[in-house]
Formats: C-alpha cells, sequence, structure tokens
C-alpha cells in the first residue's frame, strides 16, 4: 500500500500498486488512484521500507541496490482513477510531465476523465493528456463504459466499473465516484476497490447496492478482499459526511451486501438453490433478511474487508491512530452482528495477497 489515507496530510493520500503475484513489479505495476503525494510519499516509505520493492544490481554489479521512488512510479503500465478529486489524481499531475517510457493509460468513466482533462488544459497545468494515443503526451485518457463488461486494462487484468454516489457538488447535483470489479484474467479471481463513497441510506441516488449484487455471487470464492472507505469514526453526524462512510453506515452497508449474498444463495437455478448462475443486477427490490437474532451469522465468512481513505485525526483527539481507531470501531460492529468478514486496517507499506487462503504474516501488495 503506497497511500491509503484521507487526508489532510499530503504525505498520506491515495494510491494503491498491484500487480499479478507472478510477474514483476517492473512489468506489471498498475495503480489504483494517483494520490495527491506521489514521488514525495514514496520517497519517504522507501526510506522506512527500502527492499519493499526488492533489489537491483549496481552498475557495475558487484552489488545489490534499491530502487528509486521515480523509477518505480515509472514501471505503471496504467492508471485506474474512481473520481478526480485531487487527493486522488494530484500526483498524476505532478508526475506527469516526468514520467519515462511510453504513453500511460489512465483508465475511468467519462466524466472522471473529462474533469482531468480540464487539468491538464494549458491552464492549470500543461496539456500532457489526450484522448488519442496518437498525440504522444505522457497520459492517454480512456473511458471505460459503467455497468459495462469486463474491459483489459493490462496483460492478465481486467477491470468492472460501476458508478456510486459522493455526495454532491457545487450545483447541488450527486457528484459521481465509482468501484472497481479487478480481475487476474487467468485465475479468475477478483478484488474490489472502492472508490469516495456515500450511504445508500441517505443518498440522494443510491446505487451501492447494485454494486452488492454483482459481487453477492462471488463472495467468497472468487472476490474475497474489498478495499472501502471509511473517512470519520463514529458517531459523525450524517450532514457531516460530506459524501463518506463512517462505521455505523459501513456495517450497514456490509449488512446489504450480506442480504445480496442470501439472496443469491437461496436464488433457484435449474431446480437447485444456492447455485452460481447469473441474475439481474437490477432487480427491482433489495433481499429482505429476516430480522430475528443469527439471520446474517457467518454470511460472509472468508470475506476481507480492509478499510482506506481515514480522514487525519489533526485536533489529536485520540490516542491512537486512526485508521486503528476507526477500523477497531467497525470490527466490533461486524461481530456484534456476526457477520463473519475480517476487517483490517491498512497501512502504509502493507503487503497484501488476494490469494484464497492467504498467511496471515505473508501480506503481499500482489492483490491479484
Amino acid at each position: 500500500i503506497y497511500d491509503a489515507g484521507g487526508g489532510p496530510s499530503e504525505h498520506n493520500l491515495s494510491c494503491y500498486l498491484f500487480k499479478p503475484h507472478d510477474e514483476s513489479w517492473a512489468n506489471s505495476t498498475l495503480a489504483l488512484d494517483a494520490a495527491g503525494s506521489g514521488i514525495g510519499a514514496l520517497q519517504l516509505l522507501l526510506q522506512k521500507q527500502p527492499d519493499l520493492f526488492g533489489r537491483q544490481l549496481s552498475a557495475d554489479g558487484n552489488f545489490s541496490v534499491t530502487y528509486s521512488s521515480a523509477q518505480i512510479f515509472s514501471w505503471i503500465r496504467c492508471f485506474l482513477i474512481t473520481h478526480a478529486h485531487l487527493d486522488h489524481v494530484n500526483s498524476l499531475a505532478l508526475t506527469a510531465g516526468s514520467l519515462s517510457g511510453s504513453s500511460k493509460m489512465v483508465h475511468g468513466t467519462r466524466s472522471c476523465l473529462q474533469d482531468i482533462e480540464n487539468i491538464f488544459s494549458g491552464r492549470v497545468w500543461p496539456r500532457l493528456a489526450s484522448w488519442s494515443a496518437g498525440d504522444a503526451l505522457p497520459l492517454t485518457l480512456q473511458e471505460l463504459e459503467p455497468n459495462a463488461a469486463y474491459v483489459q486494462v493490462s496483460e492478465n487484468v481486467s477491470a468492472r466499473i460501476m458508478p456510486v454516489s459522493h455526495g454532491r457538488d457545487h450545483a447541488m447535483e450527486v457528484y459521481d465516484s465509482s468501484v472497481f470489479f479487478i480481475r487476474h484474467d487467468s485465475t479468475q479471481r477478483e478484488f474490489l476497490f472502492f472508490g469516495d463513497v456515500e450511504p445508500d441510506s441517505i443518498s440522494a441516488q443510491p446505487r451501492n447496492r447494485a454494486v452488492w449484487r454483482a459481487a453477492a455471487g462471488k463472495i467468497p470464492h472468487v472476490l474475497n478482499t474489498i478495499f472501502i472507505e471509511c473517512s470519520w469514526p463514529s458517531g459523525r453526524a450524517d450532514d457531516s459526511l460530506y459524501g463518506h462512510l463512517n462505521p455505523e453506515h459501513l456495517v450497514q452497508e456490509l449488512k446489504a451486501l450480506a442480504a445480496e449474498v442470501a439472496s443469491f444463495r437461496a436464488r433457484p437455478a435449474d431446480g437447485s438453490p444456492g447455485t452460481n448462475k447469473a441474475w439481474p443486477e437490477c432487480e427491482a427490490k433489495p433481499y429482505k433478511l429476516d430480522s430475528e437474532p443469527g439471520a446474517v451469522d457467518g454470511l460472509l465468512d472468508g470475506l476481507r474487508v480492509y478499510i482506506i481513505h481515514c480522514k487525519d485525526d489533526i485536533q489529536g483527539a485520540y490516542p491512537q491512530p486512526i485508521n486503528q481507531v476507526i477500523a477497531e470501531q467497525v470490527r466490533a460492529l461486524v461481530e456484534n452482528q456476526r457477520l463473519g468478514c475480517d476487517v483490517i486496517a491498512v497501512e502504509q507499506g502493507m503487503k497484501i495477497c488476494t490469494s484464497p487462503h492467504p498467511m496471515r504474516s505473508q501480506r503481499r501488495l500482489t492483490l491479484l
């Protein structure tokens, strides 16, 4: 995990690097969001963990040396951007003119990419991005159609994008963010990555349920890992969430996922319940779980939920790091509901492997 915070500190914003486990970083690195801290944050991280990306031989071949932050950033083949708020794209602009190699693909929804195009207008920042690869600019914008099929974004890696809501903009219109289903094509295993997102329960345009419905039939054997924001600690008022989640709302969303898992497993296919037959993501009514105790017991067994985008505790209200505080609050609520999923606080420099049964001490940031 390169950057995982929610600001306002510029040293820990949103950027996640991943690759297929059996490929090298130098040949197969992709980025989810592009942070606000960029190369500077990576330099600080490498000072603490110099061997995070391995080593290379020195020029004379006599000893090994660590990779520089500029080298590592140059390995990125493409960027998958959930939305164009600055804490998710700032370093995309700051580093674009310094990236070596061929043009990097930037994938996202059309509205997200149009916002990025405005950054590279020649006014806010030089024109370093284009919709046409023929322009030979450092960045090439490539639209992903929401709710469509998976699209190959790199060798052996495909992505599907779905829209979610992230508060309102200055015109009081719903601001679009997105979710990526990331698939390792050779194994068909996936993980789910959320951009900034608000709870359906208070949204003017609730769209999380469709994401949960799309994921339900894959949990836990195809999809066992979810990265989702929880920006605020418990008790944050709804009118002060600003398009984000707190622990209470996140657990309600996980209960909605559990309901969709229950519905999928109960759905008959060829006369047999619980099969993996595809079913509509746009079903009119959400599935209702029995309200009796135990209705959601263990429905999310085998699922790991990684908490990201925690807002910095700039007032010093908590004695522990805020990401640990929020994750513990979520964990307590999940355990109370007996949902069954593991809740993990993401840390800078953490390595995560999404294999079916990873050793807990072997957290590899291969993700696929």
